[in-house]
Parts: C-alpha cells; structure tokens; sequence
C-alpha cells in the first residue's frame, strides 16, 4: 500500500505541474479557454474541430489551449490530488472526463465542478443513455463528445462461406449466435467473437442489451438470474470455439482483430479503427445490432466521455458557450471533422444526419455505419451506473476463468464474485 501511495503521490503531482494555467489572471486573454484531454488522434482532432467551429463562426480571437495528457487517469488523479488538498488553482477550466468514472468523483469531490444548468443547450438532441451518465442528481455536468455505442460487426464473407447472412445475425438470439459461430469456426477456423479476458466488457454489454445493471439500488447484483444467463452463455461460447477470450488487450487488438482471427467483433464503436487496420478485409465488414438472450436487436454502450467544466474555470461564460455551440449545438461542423480527422462518431441526433454521417464506408461494405450507430445510439437502454464499475468489470472476468479453467459452477462463481464485490465496496 505504501508503494502505490507513493506512486500515485509522485504521478499527481507531476499532473499538477502540467495542469498549471500558464498565464495568470490578468495576462489570460478574454478569449482563451483551457482544456485537458487525453489521445492525439482521437480526442485531440475533435477538440481541435469544436475550436476552428467556434473561431469560425462566433469569436474569431478565440483560442483552445489544449493541454494533452498521456491517459485519462491523468485527468482523475489532478482532480484527486485538488479535491484532497482543497485547491483548485492548478486545475484547467474543462476535462474529458470517462463517462463510467465522472459520477464518483463528482460525489467525493462536489467542488471541483460547474453546473451546465442554464446553459443553451438541446439536452433532448441527445440520447438518454449517454445523458445518464453526466446528469447528477437532476444536474448537468457535462457535455457529451463521443458515441460509445456499441457495434456488432461482422465479416459477411465468412458467414456467407457457412451459409449465413447479415440478415440472418439481426435479432438473432445467443443460442443462435452460438450455433452460427460453431458452424464459421468449422468453415472458416476463425472465432465469431473476441474480446480481451483481462478486462472482459461483454457481460456488461449483454446485460445492459437485456435492459438489466449488474447493480440493483446501488447494491452488486451478479447471482441475478440474467446475469447467470449471460455468463452461462459467454462460457458455452468459449468452450465451442465461438468467442475468444484474449490474454491482455494487445492480444485482442493486436492478435485477434488485426491478427485476422475472427469473424465478429463486439465493442464500443472505437473499435472501428483498430479493425480498419487489417486493409486487406476492406469491403469484407458490416454492422448491426447485438444479440438477445431470447433474440430480438439489442443494444448497448461501452466507453464514452464528456467535457467538464471545472471550478477553477477562469472565463465561465466564455468556457461555457464554446462547449454549448459546438458539441452541445449537434454542430455538422464540428461533428464532421472530428469524424473525418479522428474518427469521433456523434451522439446528437441532429448532427448524425448530416451528408458527411450519411455517406457510405467502404470497408464496411458501403454501409453509411455512422448513421447506423447514431440510430442505435438512441435505442441503448439507460441502465443503473455504479461507482464499482471497474471493479465489478474485475471480478466478473474471474469468475469466467473460475469457470472455463477451475471447475467452478456458473453459480459458484458469480457468488464468489458477489461477495468479492461486496467487500471491496464495503471497504
């Protein structure tokens, strides 16, 4: 504990030096706002095509100081680092922030933040969904950027080499599922689905497909019948060859997606570029909804964050109307660059309809999927979020290895992984 004290001691404050306003109050410029935010081509591009929208069509001195941290939990731990301490002072005016976390660290740290309420913006132009993450005890506290709705994709030409459709995978049931992936392992040797062991995101995606959390009253609910449902299923699919379960996330990115060994990719739609890396199979991808327990389309999110603004914000108004006339106006403009420059995909309905959204993908076949995944967006049902998601994420994972490799039950396990849970929250 006190070596991980330490380091988290050490990372903090080397945050808090790179969280430093670089000008004082009465140098900053009226049209200057600060931002933190994590990945150069992914959120940076996006946060670059809100300001060139903002210089462009309402302040022509503004100025986007993006500071780039190298992860997002450099953004966490220079908010712990101020919330402990009580000082504010080192902190930008906005962060992206992970919509999974923002929930507990506006909780143990109620004032490190600003209030959106007030703010002219269309809050229905988004997906209620996405909204359930930032909207705190009936307040908005961020506006959302990225579409963490999540893709079931497919390589059409080895289902149609086991005699399969698109068609015949839309509203399918995960019994169906898993007779169709027995059948492309057979024809083709490629698994239907993988996903990494370590940080095993697909319960979570096929309970909240279902409709269900795996929380119930902020209290863990992993012994639910749904629950065991899912597992049981993802444990089947494993043992048939139809789901591999990584070693690490580059053995899933790096071996199973670009290593050529699926079929089917399930996960938030950032995945996208990952699987564009493999050129060869361009034309060969396309999407659509997940699978079902009892078959009809379902859908979930995985991933996404939101910009916030911070108490240390030194231009309020300015920082405020910025994040409302870009990403929170459904802006094309902004929209469609960040689609184009880092493939950010919208969660506004507004700006998932424009000619740029509507336009066929090439390595998705020609399939307009950006549209698609905004239309799907919407239908993602808003299910109970929890602190302990992470954690939960850690024990659900090993009681999928106590399953496959210990000779637990499907049962066992999960009990075992609630009472872990229970503790750890407990604690």
């Amino acid at each position: 504990m006190k070596r991980k004290a330490w380091a988290v001691l050490m990372a903090s404050a080397m945050v808090m030096t790179a969280f430093t306003v670089p000008a004082a109050a009465d140098e900053a410029s009226d049209h200057t706002v600060t931002v933190q935010a994590w990945d150069a081509s992914f959120n940076i591009p996006a946060l670059e095509a809100a300001a060139e929208d903002y210089k462009n069509n309402v302040d022509p001195d503004f100025n986007l100081e993006i500071i780039e941290a190298s992860q997002s939990s450099d953004v966490e731990n220079a908010i712990t680092t101020a919330g402990s301490s009580g000082d504010y002072s080192n902190l930008p005016d906005i962060v992206l922030f992970q919509d999974h976390y923002i929930q507990r660290f506006v909780a143990d740290y109620p004032d490190a933040w600003s209030s959106l309420d007030g703010v002219d913006i269309d809050w229905d132009d988004f997906g209620a969904e996405k909204l359930s993450y930032s909207t705190i005890n009936d307040v908005h506290y961020g506006v959302p950027v990225d579409n963490g709705t999540a893709i079931m994709a497919y390589r059409v030409d080895l289902l149609e080499e086991a005699g399969y459709t698109l068609d015949d995978m839309t509203g399918i049931s995960w019994d169906g599922f898993l007779e169709v992936g027995k059948a492309v392992y057979e024809k083709t040797g490629k698994y239907l689905l993988c996903m990494d062991g370590d940080g095993n995101d697909l319960p979570y995606m096929m309970m909240q497909a279902e409709g269900e959390s795996q929380f119930v009253d902020g209290a863990p609910a992993l012994t639910s019948e749904t629950m065991v449902a899912v597992v049981t299923k993802i444990c089947e699919m494993a043992q048939n060859n139809v789901l591999y379960l990584a070693n690490s996330w580059g053995d899933y990115t790096d071996q199973a997606i670009v290593g050529d060994m699926v079929a089917g990719v399930l996960n938030g739609n950032w995945i996208i570029p990952t699987m564009e890396k493999v050129e060869e199979n361009s034309g060969k991808w396309e999407i659509t909804s997940l699978p079902t327990l009892n078959g009809g389309e379902g859908f979930a999110a995985n991933g996404g964050s939101s910009l916030y603004i911070t108490s240390n914000v030194q231009n309020y108004d300015l920082a405020a109307d910025f994040l409302a006339k870009t990403f929170g106006a459904g802006s094309t403009e902004t929209y469609d660059a960040a689609l184009l420059n880092g493939g950010v995909i919208t969660c506004s309905a507004k700006a998932g309809s424009s000619d740029v959204y509507e336009e066929g993908i090439e390595y998705f076949n020609g399939q307009a999927i950006y549209a698609d995944i905004v239309a799907m967006g919407a239908n993602v049902p808003v299910v109970e979020q929890n602190d302990f998601h992470y954690t939960c994420r850690q024990y659900v994972a090993t009681a999928i290895q106590n399953v496959l490799t210990n000779g637990y039950t499907v049962e066992d396990a999960l009990q075992e992984a609630q009472e872990n849970l229970e503790f750890a929250m407990a604690g």
